[in-house]
């Protein structure tokens, strides 16, 4: 589909008073773009889907006794679920430009399903490593669906869909600690995946339902090969998405510094709080990322440099009162509401700008961007750990505050080659 022919070939469908509810949101979507109430549909497939790569930060002490896994290695859960997640933007995306997303779509999410049973059922380490690479390779139907939002909408509205969809990214990450350590408390760390599973295949029966076909992009005739290789040149012809691609390595980077390293000193005495106390900071940062989701309609009012250059200082700031912990958790948590506010609102600003640059390329770029970013948080996650192991809390704030300056002088030399407008800022 289209946006602006889809949005004007077809006049709104007359009342039928025998036409189900899920036909009427597929129809109203087939006909009229993005609705809000797909782009809300959308946002909480996305939010289940990414939730399922991140329930296991506060579950990494439980996993660690459970199945025998040193403390300083348990941060290879996160990443093992990364590098799933990075083979799957590489090798899954970019499919969503050459075949039907309906079907694509329902198709990882009934895998996503069966991978969560096998971590949820794990004896083993091995066995729970090999599991969370798989849901993290097909946790990647949040970023076709975030390109399949992108197409539907109008581009007047394309950047205010993508906030609404990435708000339920986001959501997701920052609630699935919540979700996952009440839900730990309750019944143990395999409960959480294996309702999770249940949810998966009732989220795959209703999109089976409500999804329209999704018309491929890429030209007649292109194959799978052909289509990976011009993923690998959009990064060559297409400056913003080098540039987005390096911010979203850092900022995630960032983000799971702090996320994977905080249960290890919230879960140890003096705190010694229990799974479902440490999840409720997962509210806090939602609260913050929730806060930035109209970051998308600044870039489509030309504000995507300034909005990201403001947003990168806030990051910066927040590991101050994240130091704190020690002093207070209200500290952690105002800072923990700066940190998701800075990072939603660089992220969404982000895929808003690549998306606008080549419409055509939408899976092939989010997907190339989300590479970065599933690398990012690999890294971020197994560093955090092993810093946390030898120097501390104050280790892991100054890896953080590091990771936060890096990002913000490389937005400071992309801004001082380019000549901003002087009344807004860079746009590409």
């Amino acid at each position: 589909m289209t946006n602006d022919a889809t949005a004007t070939a077809r006049p709104p469908k007359t009342a039928d008073k025998t036409t189900n509810k899920a036909a009427d949101l597929a129809g109203d979507l087939a006909g009229r773009g993005l609705s809000s109430a797909m782009a809300l549909l959308f946002a909480l497939t996305c939010g289940l889907s990414v939730a399922n790569i991140y329930f296991a930060q506060p579950l990494l002490d439980a996993m660690a006794q459970d199945l025998g896994i040193a403390p300083a290695a348990i941060g290879m859960v996160v990443t093992f679920t990364q590098i799933g997640y990075a083979f799957g933007l590489i090798l899954i995306v970019p499919l969503g430009d050459l075949r039907d997303r309906r079907r694509l779509i329902v198709g990882q999410t009934v895998l996503s399903a069966i991978g969560l049973v096998i971590v949820g059922t794990a004896t083993h380490a091995a066995v729970l490593l090999a599991g969370m690479a798989l849901v993290g390779v097909l946790a990647v139907v949040v970023q076709v669906l975030v390109a399949f939002a992108a197409t539907l909408a109008t581009p007047a509205e394309r950047g205010r869909a993508i906030g609404t969809v990435t708000s339920g990214v986001v959501a997701g990450i920052l609630l699935a600690r919540f979700a996952s350590g009440a839900l730990a408390d309750i019944g143990g760390w395999r409960m959480v995946y294996l309702i999770s599973a249940g949810l998966m295949l009732a989220m795959a029966a209703l999109l089976l339902r409500v999804l329209p076909r999704g018309r491929p992009s890429a030209p007649a005739g292109s194959s799978y090969l052909s289509l990976l290789r011009s993923t690998a040149a959009l990064f060559v012809d297409e400056p913003i998405l080098r540039e987005r691609a390096l911010f979203a390595f850092l900022i995630f980077a960032d983000l799971n510094v702090f996320w994977t390293s905080i249960v290890l000193p919230l879960a140890a005495p003096p705190f010694a709080l229990s799974h479902t106390t440490i999840g409720l900071l997962g509210i806090a940062g939602f609260a913050g990322a929730l806060a930035a989701r109209h970051a998308g309609r600044l870039a489509d009012l030309g504000w995507g440099q300034r909005t990201t250059g403001l947003s990168l200082m806030l990051m910066l700031a927040a590991w101050a009162p994240i130091a704190c912990l020690q002093s207070s958790l209200w500290f952690v948590v105002a800072g923990v509401i700066m940190l998701d506010f800075a990072l939603q609102a660089v992220h969404v600003t982000s895929q808003s700008l690549i998306v606008a640059a080549r419409p055509d390329a939408a899976s092939r770029l989010v997907g190339g961007y989300m590479v970065f970013y599933s690398i990012g948080s690999a890294v971020g996650a197994i560093a955090s750990t092993m810093v946390y192991a030898t120097a501390g809390w104050t280790g892991v704030c100054m890896l953080g505050a590091g990771i936060s300056a890096a990002a913000l002088l490389v937005w400071v030399i992309i801004a001082s080659r380019t000549q901003l407008p002087a009344d807004c800022a860079l746009t590409h």
